[in-house]
């Protein structure tokens, strides 16, 4: 059974700067499982420092409102894996989950430890990589030129351990 992840999609990030183009795309992505009667789990991640939009009780770290209606399950957690210390592996078992389709946000960080830590627990991982986000940029790595979305994307691709799809390839791959 599949199992869509949608990593961080919390009022703190979405609002940061414009989100829309994977907005809509994570939208669509939670309708096609909706319609299959696939689980939609929401991860929300809170920080520790009380000065970050994502502090625990903070209007920054709740779900935002265009996915927080489709949740199926909310898993919490408070480092970049959503496996790490969460109810999550629990979760994909009792619903019988073997492949898991990561979206979301923070693409260098949570959707790619999720990825990975997905990979290492036993699960066909599928990433999809412009159905998530950042808010860091080239600069903050000080790396010119860098599109953070596409180097992630090609490393977890080259491990040929976690499949990696543009929107319209899963649409192609996916939507039958």
């Amino acid at each position: 059974m599949q199992a869509l992840l949608v990593i961080d999609v919390q009022n703190g990030i979405v609002n940061f700067k414009d989100f829309s183009e994977e907005i809509n795309k994570i939208q669509q992505i939670i309708q096609d499982f909706k319609a299959k009667k696939l689980p939609v789990i929401m991860v929300r991640h809170f920080d520790k420092n009380e000065e970050n939009p994502l502090h625990r009780n903070s209007k920054g770290s709740e779900i935002h409102e265009s996915v927080r209606e489709f949740a199926d399950y909310v898993v919490e957690k408070e480092t970049p894996s959503a496996f790490f210390q969460t109810n999550l592996s629990s979760i994909l078992e009792q619903l019988g989950v073997d492949h898991i389709f990561i979206t979301g946000f923070e693409t260098e960080f949570c959707c790619m430890f999720t990825a990975i830590s997905g990979y290492d627990r036993g699960y066909k991982v599928t990433f999809l990589e412009d159905a998530t986000g950042t808010t860091n940029t080239e600069e903050t790595y000080e790396m010119k030129g860098l599109d953070i979305q596409d180097f992630v994307g090609t490393v977890l691709n080259w491990s040929e351990a976690v499949e990696v799809l543009y929107y319209n390839e899963y649409l192609e791959v996916y939507q039958k």
